[in-house]
């Protein structure tokens, strides 16, 4: 299950579906200098997205599971 916490380059690394997920939120992850130390939380407050819905997004998206 993804958490906010959770880095975005892991997230990536994990989780392959997450990158055009990302993208449709905004999110420009892939390729992203910030994505190897960002957490997830982190990253979706730079982009102006509330942390708690992105990861309820991905979380149904790849898991089907809010």
């Amino acid at each position: 299950m993804i958490e906010k916490d959770m880095l975005v380059s892991e997230l990536l690394e994990t989780y392959e579906a997450a990158g055009p997920l990302l993208a449709q939120a905004g999110m420009a992850c892939i390729g992203c200098a910030s994505a190897s130390g960002e957490t997830l939380e982190q990253a979706a407050k730079e982009h102006g997205l509330d942390p708690v819905l992105l990861v309820r997004k991905l979380n149904l998206h790849l898991f089907h599971k809010v």
